[in-house]
């Protein structure tokens, strides 16, 4: 596998041409359930799993679900402002120095498993609130320094868990190899 397929195993995010209420509900669905996927996903990796990178100078495992619950704060509080302010500009955050933090290089993953499940759970129940035009609001971000939608955020979430899911599968099985004799 090469390195950009390490990095993007469910490929880079791009937003679907038609976005409508069956969209939103599937990433409002995706997102509800990334908790319990990802719990089952890690529930038997042993401390060396959890310490293997998922790339050549990648996180591990244990930083990538402390990430999530990280990321996924940020998100919640930018869908609030979307939602209250009028095309807020949203704070960036240094995630990759967030995941070099103690806890997030060493502490037990549980803690930040329980975390996304209260979290997906209230943001899954807010965003049942919103109608389809609520997701035509705008927010600016600054590295990019151009208006984005909140439907197109929804999405960006509903990927950037399954992006971190699938560096957690990939990595549990790469080094596994089919017995052929």
């Amino acid at each position: 596998m090469d390195l950009e397929q390490l990095k993007y195993p469910v490929g880079q995010f791009n937003m679907p041409e038609i976005f409508d209420d069956r969209q939103a509900k599937i990433w409002i669905a995706e997102i509800e359930a990334l908790p319990e996927i990802i719990k089952k996903a890690t529930d038997n990796l042993s401390k060396e799993q959890l310490n293997q990178a998922y790339r050549p100078e990648g996180w591990t495992l244990r930083q990538v679900v402390h990430h999530l619950p990280d990321s996924h704060m940020n998100a919640y509080i930018r869908f609030k402002q979307i939602i209250t302010e009028d095309i807020p500009i949203i704070r960036p955050y240094y995630e990759e120095r967030w995941a070099e933090t103690e806890e997030a290089k060493n502490d037990d993953i549980e803690m930040s498993i329980i975390l996304l499940k209260g979290l997906h759970q209230r943001w899954a129940a807010f965003l049942k609130t919103l109608k389809l035009e609520d997701y035509q609001r705008k927010y600016i971000h600054p590295e990019h320094g151009e208006e984005f939608t909140l439907g197109n955020m929804l999405g960006m979430y509903a990927w950037h868990g399954k992006h971190h899911l699938a560096h957690i599968t990939n990595t549990m099985f790469q080094n596994i190899t089919p017995n052929l004799l």
